[in-house]
């Protein structure tokens, strides 16, 4: 069931409340894995005389290297999320003069929310999508397909561009750009660890392996950090998506107008030239395509592993609004 409307000013609240703690959640997760890691490779040897105290030892000795390439990973990763995006999709300015419509459209929305008015971009492709972008009103940004221009009327669209402001207004945009870099580093762990596991055991024998166990329990370790980080990422995404319709909705006083641009978005929204889920998760449709197999084990694990919930659904509740 879809999440109740907050309001606007509580949703940001809570986004800002939202962002410290995975700040600070998914730093403290990667460090215990890292201590989960030490401890094993320190017990799992028969011969081993470690000690707790050894294992703490060697934890905080390798805490600040873990902190100083996580913190720089992450900075890196945060201020080079726009012109990575920009890239990804291939998107292009939208210049005013080429398309008076969506201008009008935005500015007039930008000027009931009280505020500055994003970028506008505009990807070449006939299916129907669009995202939001940006950490800062620098770098706000509202790219639509031509598909989704081109397709739906000025109500339509107008309901599709208020959905993608909210996402700014409510600061997503950033909550969900620090989910995504937090993940992609233990997405880089599992990797790592895989291919240790893959290509070091080519290279042991016998009683010559002491440390293989201990990199295969590391590895599980890893992987169910990993895998409760994306579930709770992809929780988070489909609320967003929810939050995001109902403040459109709100905001345009036309909940029908949305509902129908996703009816018309649904099944038309699949942009071939975008191979990153990363970006994938940022559009207004992301659902899997399998969506009508919504029956047993496998179309469970799709609504877990869902960046959005299903758009007949989020129609659903706009018709209700």
């Amino acid at each position: 069931m879809a999440s109740s409307y907050l309001g606007i000013h509580t949703q940001i609240r809570q986004n800002n409340r939202k962002s410290v703690q995975l700040l600070i959640a998914f730093p403290l997760l990667l460090l215990a894995v890292v201590f989960a890691a030490i401890a094993s490779l320190a017990f799992l040897p028969e011969d081993s005389t470690a000690t707790w105290d050894d294992i703490w030892v060697m934890f905080f000795s390798a805490a600040p290297y873990v902190i100083l390439i996580t913190t720089v990973w992450f900075l890196v990763a945060y201020f080079s999320h726009s012109k990575i995006i920009n890239s990804a999709v291939h998107s292009q300015t939208l210049e005013r003069r080429d398309n008076m419509r969506v201008y009008n459209l935005t500015e007039n929305l930008c000027m009931e929310l009280g505020m500055t008015m994003p970028k506008l971009r505009i990807i070449e492709d006939k299916a129907l999508n669009a995202f939001a972008s940006g950490l800062s009103e620098k770098t706000y940004t509202v790219t639509l397909t031509r598909g989704i221009i081109n397709v739906l009327d000025d109500e339509e669209l107008k309901g599709v561009i208020a959905h993608e402001l909210m996402h700014i207004r409510n600061r997503d945009v950033r909550l969900l750009v620090i989910s995504i870099i937090f993940v992609g580093i233990f997405s880089l762990l599992v990797q790592i660890l895989f291919r240790s596991i893959l290509y070091g055991g080519h290279r042991r024998r016998g009683n010559d392996n002491k440390g293989g166990g201990a990199i295969i329990v590391i590895m599980i370790i890893v992987v169910i950090a990993y895998f409760l980080s994306m579930l709770f990422r992809f929780a988070l995404s489909r609320k967003r998506e929810y939050m995001a319709d109902a403040g459109a909705a709100e905001i345009t006083k036309n909940p029908r107008a949305l509902a129908s641009a996703l009816r018309k978005i649904s099944g038309n929204s699949h942009l071939e030239s975008i191979d990153s889920e990363d970006v994938k998760e940022m559009f207004i449709d992301n659902y899997p395509d399998n969506k009508d197999e919504g029956l047993g084990f496998m179309g469970g694990m799709d609504r877990w592993f869902a960046t959005h919930p299903p758009i007949e659904k989020r129609i659903e509740v706009l018709e209700q609004f």
